[in-house]
This record gives C-alpha cells, sequence and structure tokens, in this order.
C-alpha cells in the first residue's frame, strides 16, 4: 500500500470514529426512562395562549416532536391524527413544534388536519436542552406522574408502530 492511500483508509478510519464516538456521546444524553420529563411553559398554536406537558398531569400523554419542513413529520402525521382521535380518552396526544416559523407551522396543521393540542418550541432550547432530542420527529411517552415511560427517536411509520408505542397508556398499566 502507497503511502496515499494509508492517508486515505486513515482519514476515513479517523471519520468513522468521530460519527460513532458522536452517535455513542448523543445516546447517552438521552433522558432517562422512569424519571421525570422536564417541564417548561411554551406558546401554543394558534399563538396567543401558553401551554405546559404540566397541564396534562394525572392522564397519559404522548408528546410528539416535530416541524413543517420535515418530509417524515408528514408522512407520520394522518396516522397521529387518527390515533389521536381513537384513543383521546385513554392517553392525550400534544404536538410540540420545534424550530420552525409560525405561519409554516400553521400550515401544517391546516394542511394534514391536526386537531390535537400544539405547544410551539420556536428556538428549540426546550426540545434540545431539556427534553435532549435528537431529531424530529421524536415522541415521548409520560405516564399520569410525569415520569418518562417510553422514548421513540424517528418516524412512526402507522397506527399500529403508534399502539404499540403507547401500549402502557392503552392497556391501562399503572406508572
Amino acid at each position: 500500500m502507497n503511502w496515499r492511500t494509508s492517508i486515505v483508509v486513515l482519514a476515513v478510519a479517523a471519520l468513522l470514529g468521530f460519527l460513532v464516538w458522536g452517535l455513542v456521546k448523543k445516546g447517552d444524553s438521552r433522558l432517562p426512562l422512569g424519571e421525570p420529563v422536564p417541564v417548561a411553559t411554551l406558546p401554543t398554536l394558534p399563538e396567543g395562549s401558553t401551554g405546559s406537558i404540566e397541564d396534562y398531569r394525572g392522564q397519559w400523554l404522548l408528546l410528539n416532536v416535530w416541524a413543517s419542513w420535515c418530509e417524515p413529520c408528514k408522512a407520520e402525521s394522518p396516522a397521529l391524527e387518527r390515533f389521536e382521535q381513537q384513543n383521546r380518552d385513554r392517553i392525550a396526544v400534544v404536538g410540540l413544534d420545534t424550530k420552525d416559523l409560525s405561519e409554516d407551522a400553521l400550515k401544517f396543521l391546516r394542511e394534514f388536519s391536526i386537531k390535537y393540542p400544539q405547544l410551539r418550541d420556536a428556538s428549540g432550547d426546550y426540545t434540545d436542552g431539556e427534553l435532549r432530542t435528537t431529531g424530529v420527529p421524536e415522541s415521548f411517552l409520560i405516564d399520569p406522574d410525569g415520569n418518562l415511560v417510553a422514548h421513540f427517536p424517528g418516524p412512526f411509520k402507522d397506527e399500529a408502530s403508534i399502539e404499540e408505542f403507547a401500549a402502557p397508556a392503552l392497556d391501562g398499566e399503572a406508572s
């Protein structure tokens, strides 16, 4: 192997090492299961009010973090809306729009006929800093005491995958 090939191989190995290190480090930073989910008072969508996940204390909550520019968020939105309509007596579904413009977020809600409550974190400070999200979409299942029961990084592929994720709430398991 000549010296140029050796340099390329070393550079690729170093890059892969950094990528793996970043994924491992990011994976360790997730909220621990069973621990309280941090709360914050955020604006609602449409604007004009404020809300918090604390408002849902005493009931199960599926918190879905999304953004209007996110293609996987668009793909999962119809299934989330159907899931919420069919299960609203057993679990609250709340959307949390992040790193987005209000007008774009409102257009997204209209386009996908989303009716469940929405909070807004325009800066991403709460989603990135407190919830420690790794991207969008990302969902959190929170028990009636405010503790994290499950975390789903990525999009739900259909209603069945949402039901599987929310099974502790749908099955009536105690927190």
